[in-house]
């Protein structure tokens, strides 16, 4: 491998579609849910579902970790960014997220609030370093792909005393979420084209009890074209042969057990919530990160009395359905009308992975 070229060669995806189509039992549907908006961009990007039979099809899933985030998680980062002598700093897609009544991170700047964008969270830490008589407070989303960074930062707030530095703290766990989807039922799946950067930290072996539990096959992708492709050949096939299995198409970058030092960081800092709450999924026991007691001095919902919030997304809004797999982009009312990338309605619209924004960039307008 050099660089990407290889995984975006047109002769290897002729074949590989070849296969699909020579693969497929016409009497047969197969209903595959990319999980991780990365795909959602990529399968875009290239009109792979264009290119695919009739009857394959690709359901988005909820994995944008800014999308799943629900309104009243976004209304208390507001709430902490009106707070005198707060610094709050978040990732660029976050601020621009719409919370109740349309408000958001960024018209809270507008307001006079101290709201920073980063790159990332070593950032904020420099912040509190140079700012030690404001509080500065982490605006921490993600799947477990982002989660080890702010493990890390915690760690390092510690070492150096920073006791300035809090972190409000979203972070939220994949297989969980898959099962939760499953166990729902509101939509057929017949399998799954699992996340590729979550998997490289938690391993492949991750997905093991949701795919026995509820007997579908799962296949970790890369974010290439052809790793997309090759993937749902591989579906394809486990699927034809009702076969229950996690194949690791990624296996440049996933191992069985991925990354163990990333993972004992997480677990010696963060714990399992009981229960979180995901837009779209509502409320799923044990789907979300907490920061554990010992590290209690670094934890914004300690440090700070967070209201509670009962908001929600606008009515005409499909987001959640979109995020859940029920609907599709096209199917909103809002969509490329009301709701564009410039004007977002809501926060699938916002996210470069959500599949709203994914369909409206690369003209997916029916």
């Amino acid at each position: 491998m050099k660089y990407i070229d290889e995984f975006r060669n047109s002769a290897v995806a002729k074949k590989l579609f070849a296969q699909i189509h020579a693969a497929v039992r016409p009497d047969a549907q197969y209903r595959l849910m990319e999980f991780c908006g990365g795909h959602t961009h990529a399968i875009h990007r290239y009109a792979l579902n264009q290119l695919l039979p009739k009857n394959i099809k690709l359901i988005h899933g909820p994995g944008c970790p800014v999308c799943v985030l629900p309104i009243p998680r976004i209304d208390q980062a507001i709430w902490l960014a009106s707070q005198a002598e707060v610094i709050l700093c978040s990732y660029a897609d976050m601020i621009r997220v719409p919370g109740d009544k349309q408000d958001s991170l960024i018209k809270a700047k507008a307001r006079g609030a101290d709201v920073r964008i980063i790159y990332s969270v070593a950032d904020a830490l420099q912040i509190a370093k140079l700012n030690p008589s404001k509080t500065v407070v982490f605006f921490a989303i993600g799947f477990e792909t982002t989660t080890p960074p702010t493990a890390h930062a915690i760690l390092e707030a510690k070492r150096l005393g920073l006791t300035n530095f809090k972190v409000f703290c979203n972070h939220v766990l994949t297989p969980v979420a898959m099962a939760a989807i499953l166990h729902n039922a509101e939509v057929k799946i017949d399998g799954f084209i699992g996340p590729s950067h979550v998997s490289i930290v938690i391993g492949s072996d991750a997905y093991k009890k949701v795919s026995d539990d509820y007997q579908k096959p799962i296949v970790i992708a890369g974010f290439e074209p052809l790793d997309v492709i090759q993937s749902i050949l591989f579906l394809v096939e486990l699927i034809n042969e009702n076969k229950v299995a996690i194949v690791n198409q990624y296996s440049r970058a996933v191992t069985t057990t991925g990354n163990m030092m990333a993972q004992q960081m997480i677990t010696q800092v963060l714990e399992v919530r009981d229960q979180f709450s995901w837009r779209g999924l509502g409320n799923i026991p044990a789907s979300g990160l907490k920061i554990r007691d010992e590290y209690a001095e670094f934890n914004a919902e300690v440090a700070f009395d967070i209201p509670e919030f009962d908001s929600d997304d606008v009515k005409a809004c499909e987001c959640p359905q979109i995020l859940r797999g029920l609907k599709e982009p096209h199917e909103c009312k809002l969509f490329g009308k009301a709701c564009t990338p410039e004007h977002p309605m809501g926060a699938c619209m916002v996210s470069s992975e959500g599949a709203c924004a994914a369909s409206y960039q690369y003209g997916v307008i029916k």
